[in-house]
């Protein structure tokens, strides 16, 4: 699993607290050690709801957990086809999911570290002595290494290779079906998966904890992001000004940095009427708890005239964001500020978050709407910079996040890999239903497949839909 580096990977592991840290120290003065997750290693907290999801998918696949209560977990994003993410427990990567379009259901993929918190109860197969070191250095399984084969195995499946003593000596996918597997003589069983190793310590702890931990790290980013403040917004102080809101994490954590270190302002909301209901109920927990004012633009209209004529936007066709955001931004800072008026605006865009991300400024002009001046304060921050943050301040976060879904914004973003979008469907099925009705009139009128839009090819126009 490769991946791009958007900035330097900052997650280490305090074995003293139990609890990640973003710096090779941790506010215990205990040293941390490296947590080599894959790049762009943009970690974030694993929620209840995570932590089940994940146990069950486990649970399902080898009879096992791998996140044990009390203990804080991490997943982590990395590149695949669709979502894929990384699971951290104990400061080691004890495995990931994936999930797999074609088939409609989510892959674990474990690490040999799992087999430290829980014994697999299938998909195991019993390896000789003589085939340990071979396995562990990372070559595949062969049948005169097999000594026993859990008849669950089926081909293709994910396996544990676990030593005669109960020791796990490596992962891998299984070439045959277990009843073929006992009856060969020659020939690969397994191949085996190379991981690096990690080293798990277990150990109970909170995201209090961790705030803790991270108390001077936390500082010195506050720090650090009111002084890109201070350092840029000189040549605009003239100007009006307020903290761009969608109800996501990004946005709350600016917020709260620009209220600690710059001073209140303003909150400017665009609703585009295709947002989560949480999303709206965390704009007003946030205004009524900072005593805020809210700059609330009306844009339900646009989309669904644009849709019309457009069909659903798409990974390479996003009329949306012009239509429903963009346009009615600017058109906003026209009337409110006159033809020559211009906005300041603070924006959560972090480096992590994706390669183009990392390309940008940290103080620019939209292209299109060429009267906002945007100042992103937290542009190097990772997500756990971020969550850490918000725990630290108590701020109150939308509550979705809880429910294992982890980007805010349009419900049917096609931005969103389809792994999200299944969960979104679970948590509001109303949504969906409605997104779902309206893209089946529209390729009705335009004579095109419903296996079009089943198969996920919506969310991508270069298939000529339209």
């Amino acid at each position: 699993m490769g991946g791009l580096y958007h900035g330097k990977i900052l997650l280490h592991w305090c074995d003293s607290c139990h609890t990640p840290v973003l710096s090779d120290r941790c506010s215990c003065e205990s040293r941390t050690r490296a947590v080599q997750v894959t790049p762009p290693g943009d970690a974030r907290p694993a929620f209840p709801d995570d932590i089940e999801f994940v146990n069950r998918i486990y649970e399902e696949q080898f009879g096992m957990s791998i996140i044990p209560e009390g203990q804080i977990a991490l997943l982590n994003k990395v590149p695949d086809n669709d979502r894929m993410e990384e699971i951290v427990v104990g400061g080691a990567i004890v495995g990931a999911i994936r999930y797999i379009p074609a088939k409609g259901c989510w892959e674990a993929l474990p690490r040999p570290e799992a087999a430290l918190i829980e014994k697999p109860k299938r998909r195991f197969i019993v390896i000789d002595d003589g085939a340990v070191m071979s396995v562990k250095d990372g070559r595949s399984l062969l049948a005169p290494g097999l000594v026993f084969c859990d008849p669950s195995v089926r081909e293709g499946d994910e396996v544990f290779m676990m030593t005669r003593s109960g020791i796990c000596a490596g992962v891998g996918r299984a070439k045959v079906d277990a009843d073929i597997a006992g009856k060969m003589e020659r020939g690969q069983v397994v191949k085996t998966r190379k991981n690096i190793p990690s080293t798990y310590v277990p150990g109970k702890a909170t995201w209090d904890d961790a705030v803790r931990a991270n108390a001077d790290i936390l500082a010195k980013a506050e720090k650090a992001s009111g002084k890109f403040i201070a350092d840029h917004i000189g040549p605009y102080e003239h100007l009006p000004m307020s903290v761009s809101y969608s109800g996501g994490k990004d946005s709350l954590a600016t917020l709260l940095v620009v209220m600690n270190t710059y001073r209140k302002l303003p909150i400017l909301y665009i609703d585009t009427g295709l947002e989560f209901p949480s999303t709206e109920e965390n704009v007003r927990d946030v205004q009524r708890q900072y005593d805020l004012m809210c700059v609330r633009i009306e844009s339900r209209d646009e989309f669904w005239r644009d849709f019309e004529l457009s069909g659903p936007p798409a990974r390479d066709n996003r009329w949306c964001c012009r239509t429903s955001k963009l346009e009615p931004l600017r058109r906003h800072i026209i009337e409110s500020y006159g033809e020559d008026g211009e906005l300041v605006s603070f924006i959560g865009q972090r480096k992590y978050e994706s390669f183009s991300r990392m390309k940008n400024p940290r103080v620019w002009r939209n292209s299109y709407v060429q009267n906002q001046v945007c100042l992103a304060p937290i542009h190097t921050w990772t997500a756990l910079h971020v969550w850490l943050y918000i725990f630290r301040e108590n701020a109150p976060f939308n509550y979705l996040y809880m429910h294992g879904v982890d980007r805010m914004g349009c419900y049917m973003c096609p931005a969103s890999d389809v792994g999200v979008l299944e969960k979104i469907k679970s948590v509001h099925p109303e949504l969906w239903q409605e997104w779902e009705d309206a893209v089946s009139i529209w390729m009705e009128k335009n004579g095109i497949s419903k296996s079009w839009f089943e198969s996920g090819k919506w969310r991508t126009r270069g298939d000529g839909a339209a």
